[in-house]
């Protein structure tokens, strides 16, 4: 077979889920998408594949070292490039619009597989604490039925359903019966799997579901996704070591050289990937008082291997009236574990949860190193709205997304299943 797989990919967020299924030889038709920072990402990553595919990867260095600008990166490659990343909410009052623009890009071809999840606040466990409500009544609970509407349509051979932990128990499992329930009455079976991204090249506790489905008539050996990944021997240290030293406040977009050669991690995972040009290597400025407790935490783990607990500082820097929850609410990014926490979108209010391991250094997680805790490669531009560095977005694109590197091993299970192998 010569020819590539196709997707489209539903959600699509800042593009981890399809970027992973592109390095294992898939080829994206179109990513549909509500957020405008995160659609950008996605048209320069699509610009990226462009120009390295044509031979012109070049022209993308220029753009990542400031000397052309983004609309100028844009212009150098074909309008349907940019023209397959769809920024619209998925829905009713959009649905005929989105799939006439994924129609253009489809062509005569049929879609191999439909990938994506949708946002996960309506399930997560973190999301349901934090709301009033219990997430009851939330839109968003049932975004699973347009993501169905498009199975109908477009009769994908197989799909793959992202999502947080939390869906199986949220409402008592009702909306995973119910995702059941609708996915069988639009002609496909579903398989549930609970991967753990540290078997997958991932240096980061997350844990997440992965719902395969495929065709009720097509006779598929389905995988377990559970057995097909292995943890890593490396360490945190090993994706932070090469990076400049900076302190709170400092780094640039773009410039900046790397610190030392690439570690063997960062080459077995592909994450430096040959390029020279370090970017969005950016630490958030933070309050004297907080530079002084991440102080207190990272001595902590290096004399006693010991979290921060929040009661235990010192009255003058305890500003938070809750003290009987979130006792870890300052936490370090140890470099001498196999795997840091789970990193989410929360990374884009406050760094307190990623603290970086050098007390030097002082500071929380810049983008670049929380990029790569996600696994995405170091030439991964995280854009905002405007053209221009956007530490917010980048971070909360960063939170939100899929790792490249787990779902790389999930579409290579799955090349497999759809060649019949």
């Amino acid at each position: 077979m010569n020819k590539k797989m196709n997707f489209i990919d539903l959600f699509a967020g800042a593009g981890g889920l399809s970027e992973g299924f592109i390095q294992a030889g898939f080829e994206p038709i179109a990513h549909v998408e509500i957020e405008k920072s995160a659609c950008n990402t996605l048209k320069t990553r699509a610009a990226y594949h462009f120009l390295k595919s044509n031979k012109k990867y070049k022209t993308y260095i220029s753009y990542l070292k400031g000397e052309i600008t983004r609309e100028e990166l844009y212009k150098s490659v074909p309008n349907e490039v940019l023209e397959s990343v769809i920024n619209a909410p998925i829905g009713d009052e959009n649905n005929k619009e989105i799939q006439n623009q994924i129609d253009k890009c489809l062509g005569t071809q049929k879609v191999d597989l439909i990938i994506g999840g949708p946002p996960c606040q309506a399930y997560s466990l973190v999301g349901r604490s934090r709301s009033k409500t219990k997430m009851e009544g939330d839109p968003r609970n049932y975004l699973f039925i347009q993501y169905a509407e498009y199975l109908e349509k477009y009769k994908p051979k197989m799909f793959v359903f992202e999502n947080v932990l939390g869906l199986k128990s949220a409402k008592g499992g009702h909306y995973l019966e119910e995702m059941e329930r609708i996915f069988n009455k639009k002609g496909y079976q579903i398989k549930l799997h609970t991967l753990e991204a540290k078997n997958f090249g991932v240096l980061q506790n997350r844990k997440r579901i992965v719902i395969l489905g495929w065709q009720k008539n097509r006779k598929v050996n389905i995988p377990n996704l559970e057995e097909i990944g292995t943890e890593s021997n490396y360490l945190v240290k090993d994706l932070l070591n090469d990076l400049p030293v900076i302190k709170a406040g400092e780094g640039a977009d773009k410039f900046l050289k790397y610190k030392t050669k690439t570690t063997e991690y960062l080459e077995s995972h592909a994450l430096r990937n040959g390029i020279d040009i370090l970017t969005q290597h950016v630490a958030r400025p933070h309050r004297e008082q907080d530079k002084e407790i991440y102080k207190i935490a990272v001595q902590k783990w290096e004399k006693k291997q010991e979290r921060l607990n929040y009661n235990d500082l010192p009255e003058r820097l305890k500003t938070h009236n809750n003290r009987t929850s979130f006792f870890d609410r300052f936490k370090v990014v140890a470099g001498d574990l196999p795997y840091s926490q789970t990193v989410v979108a929360h990374i884009a209010k406050d760094g307190h949860y990623y603290i970086h391991p050098d007390i030097k250094q002082n500071r929380s997680l810049s983008v670049r190193e929380a990029a790569r805790l996600q696994s995405f490669p170091d030439d991964y531009y995280f854009e905002g709205e405007k053209e221009g560095a956007n530490r917010t977005a980048a971070f909360k694109q960063i939170g939100n997304a899929v790792p490249p590197l787990m779902a790389k091993e999930v579409a290579k299970a799955l090349k497999k299943v759809i060649n019949g192998n």
